[in-house]
């Protein structure tokens, strides 16, 4: 982002003038460009539906280029010294952090997301860039006798090589972060493609990332609105070794067949279906507290969002009281506006869905307690919204909300709510609250999930690792193990 325009006169972030700094052309080794024949497209503002700007639509060709872009720097890149690597990580954390307001100004306009929110991504991004330049310098290896003593073992890892990474629209800097961050310190080379609905907020980094001193054609941006036609031939072309992919499970699948080819490395955070088991010994302050986070953060529209609520029968009520009482008073409208909560959904098509999963609760006997409607005028708006007696044939029961409701059902036994939270072809993340440490340490290990949250509504963290399992995906990102997925590992023998 260009400081000159992205701040008035007077020194107060604008609307206009954070889209105005931004360069909204390709970025292919070190350089913007312009896209094959000049093709753009819109970028809207989901709260009005007003267009913010244009963005450069990217074809195969300008696909291929940034890969060739990538390919060109490779061997360079990867033996830059570690320290070098973690000093342009620590200028870009330092640059976001530095830039909040007018980054997370540009990301409520593209996204929908409350300011507060907004804000707390460009914090949670720049950690990535923290850690990760903290792990740039400890790559380690091994030296070990072989069994029989006549040699030696030496273990080394070193980069991938070029990566392909394709970023989701619900967290359009974090989740650049978490790739971007850890592919920097292995030594990778990178094409990165984030979501049509949300490119400002990558371009944005490409530019700090570019200011902090990261040579050219490390890192090379494509916005396009034709994702498979854009990725598919770099996927399949050979020069790329690794594919990090956010997104949903049913496109998660096409891609692995596509990397099957060349047999890449992947990594890939998919669908949810988070379970929230609250029992009876429960705090409930803090289940309601843990609740709401769990559920609204981003609007709902977090893979991590609490998706199925289950409470033990003898809180059921005072719980589902608590959290309609909680979730009726949250104000609801465009997240520039002070003290909004509930934001717009991303599209039309985010409202068509969340409203056909809630009429369809309905109709098989859910009541509803608050919400359960869309809102007249301009933007994609649906209302914070509780649904009680969810019968677990419910599609909400199988298939992700993405977004602002929360659907209860009762169970009597541990055995039952685990049985229900298992129930699912996805396992990213739980949450539990009970107050019972042995009930908490039994139950959080026959949870079929990635992560746990335990009395506690947020589980991420760039310190931690993040990463389900069965159908929400492979590979974990962040926390010490992140920088493994862009790592391979050398045995080398050496006889004496």
């Amino acid at each position: 982002m260009a400081r000159e325009t992205a701040q008035t006169a007077g020194g107060s972030v604008t609307e206009t003038s954070v889209v105005e700094g931004v360069d909204k052309e390709l970025f292919i080794g070190g350089k913007w460009v312009a896209a094959t024949g000049g093709r753009t497209f819109p970028v809207t503002d989901p709260a009005t539906g007003q267009v913010l700007c244009e963005v450069a639509d990217a074809s195969p060709a300008d696909g291929m280029a940034a890969l060739d872009a990538a390919a060109a720097v490779q061997a360079s890149w990867a033996a830059t010294a570690p320290r070098e690597r973690s000093e342009i990580l620590r200028r870009a954390y330092e640059l976001l952090n530095a830039r909040t307001e007018e980054l997370a100004l540009l990301m409520t306009l593209e996204m929908g997301k409350p300011l507060p929110e907004a804000r707390g991504e460009i914090a949670y991004a720049a950690e990535f860039f923290r850690w990760f330049s903290e792990e740039a310098v400890r790559i380690d290896g091994g030296y070990q006798v072989a069994p029989n003593g006549q040699g030696r073992f030496l273990v080394t890892r070193q980069p991938v090589g070029v990566t392909l990474l394709i970023t989701p629209w619900n967290f359009p800097m974090a989740m650049g972060g978490r790739k971007i961050g850890p592919a920097i310190a292995a030594g990778c080379t990178m094409v990165i493609k984030p979501a049509e609905q949300t490119p400002l907020s990558m371009l944005a980094l490409a530019a700090i990332l570019a200011e902090a001193g990261l040579p050219a054609g490390v890192l090379n941006v494509v916005t396009t609105t034709d994702p498979g036609g854009v990725m598919e031939p770099l996927i399949r072309d050979g020069r790329a070794r690794k594919l990090s992919f956010t997104g949903s499970t049913a496109v998660g699948r096409r891609l692995l067949e596509q990397c099957a080819d060349k047999v890449l490395r992947t990594s890939m955070e998919l669908g949810g279906n988070a379970p929230f088991l609250v029992f009876d010994d429960a705090d409930l302050d803090a289940a309601v507290e843990g609740a709401m986070l769990a559920k609204m953060r981003n609007i709902g529209e977090a893979c991590t969002a609490a998706n199925r609520f289950y409470v033990q029968r003898g809180v059921a009520g005072e719980f589902a009281r608590r959290l309609t009482e909680r979730m009726a008073a949250l104000p609801m409208g465009r997240g520039t506006e002070p003290g909004v909560v509930v934001g717009p959904l991303i599209d039309a098509g985010a409202v068509a869905k969340v409203s056909a999963l809630v009429q369809d609760a309905a109709n098989r006997g859910a009541k509803v307690l608050t919400g359960g409607s869309t809102v007249d005028g301009p933007g994609h708006f649906y209302r914070a919204t509780v649904l009680t007696d969810v019968p677990r044939d419910a599609r909400m029961a199988t298939e992700e909300i993405f977004g602002p409701v929360a659907p209860i059902t009762v169970f009597d036994t541990e055995d039952e709510a685990v049985e229900a939270a298992n129930d699912t072809e996805f396992g990213l993340v739980s949450y539990v609250f009970t107050n019972d440490l042995k009930r908490a340490l039994r139950v959080s290990e026959r949870l079929e999930s990635g992560m746990v949250g335990l009395n506690q509504g947020i589980v991420s963290n760039p310190a931690a690792p993040f990463g389900g399992v069965k159908q929400s995906g492979l590979g974990r990102e962040g926390g010490s193990v992140g920088i493994d997925e862009f790592l391979e590992i050398k045995y080398i023998a050496v006889a004496l």
